[in-house]
């Protein structure tokens, strides 16, 4: 079984992936795999998620495709047989035999699966298994990245990528599927702030900055840096109480801060103690 691994924190954004996807297939006819990809399809797709407020901000880059799931859904309800999963975990639409119904689209946790109104089939990502089965030892996707963010090949090999990579969540909170493609480095909700002591007029560092999940109790702590700035990060969608605390300072806490969605807190003043 082959699979792919993209490591967010290496992607810089440079749509190399996207571009070569567009460039191997748009225009190219690679029957039996997959017949030209439309020009505003997107079987190779890098979405940029901007999170939190400025300055405090966070811009990801998420390239996304096929899933290639071992369990795939849209081969399931496929009356056609047209899908079909190759020995070494790709899946495949199979130009000749789709009829266009649809029902893989919808079937798709992912919505990776896109409609050729002008052919009338179904398409997405064959992870370029024709330059594959040529002797190619990666798609071209892959080989195209400069940071080395996409990573291919079988489990022995990337073995030490896939124990810390994750399954991409589906869309609609459908369960997730046994997939090929995994990510290491997802985006998780952060707490940011800015720690200052109004009395001295200055940033203060070193101090501690704890927050607690009320759901499930876990901590998450971090330090402020020369410029009083702190990150708790990789927090749950839930609510946190948070202290902030540094010696010769009276506590500041802070409750009910929601994290469904990324929080700045901006400015939090420390008081020097008598």
């Amino acid at each position: 079984m082959k699979y792919i691994v993209i490591d967010i924190a290496k992607c810089i954004g440079c749509y190399n992936c996207q571009i070569t996807c567009k460039d191997e297939h748009v225009g190219n006819d690679w029957i039996p795999y997959t017949r030209p990809q439309p020009e505003r399809h997107f079987w190779m797709k890098v979405n940029e998620l901007e999170r939190g407020i400025l300055p405090k901000v966070r811009v990801d880059w998420i390239p996304i495709l096929c899933m290639h799931c071992e369990d795939a859904p849209c081969a399931t309800v496929c009356n056609e047989h047209a899908i079909y999963i190759r020995s070494d975990g790709i899946v495949i639409i199979d130009p000749e035999k789709c009829k266009g119904t649809g029902k893989c689209i919808e079937a798709c946790p992912y919505g990776v699966i896109y409609f050729n109104d002008k052919l009338n089939i179904s398409q997405k990502c064959t992870m370029c298994a024709h330059l594959l089965d040529e002797g190619w030892e990666e798609p071209r996707c892959v080989r195209a990245c400069p940071t080395e963010a996409l990573k291919y090949g079988d489990s022995k090999d990337i073995q030490h990528l896939l124990k810390k990579a994750e399954i991409f969540p589906p869309k609609n909170n459908k369960p997730k599927p046994k997939v090929k493609v995994f990510y290491i480095g997802l985006p998780s909700r952060f707490i940011a702030g800015e720690v200052y002591s109004p009395k001295e007029d200055k940033c203060i560092e070193g101090a501690t900055v704890t927050a607690k999940d009320l759901t499930t109790n876990e901590s998450f702590a971090a330090k402020t840096n020369n410029y009083g700035d702190f990150w708790l990060e990789k927090l749950n969608d839930s609510i946190y109480s948070l202290i902030v605390e540094k010696e010769g300072y009276y506590p500041k806490e802070i409750n009910s801060i929601s994290t469904m969605k990324d929080v700045n807190l901006g400015e939090i003043k420390l008081y020097k103690r008598l």
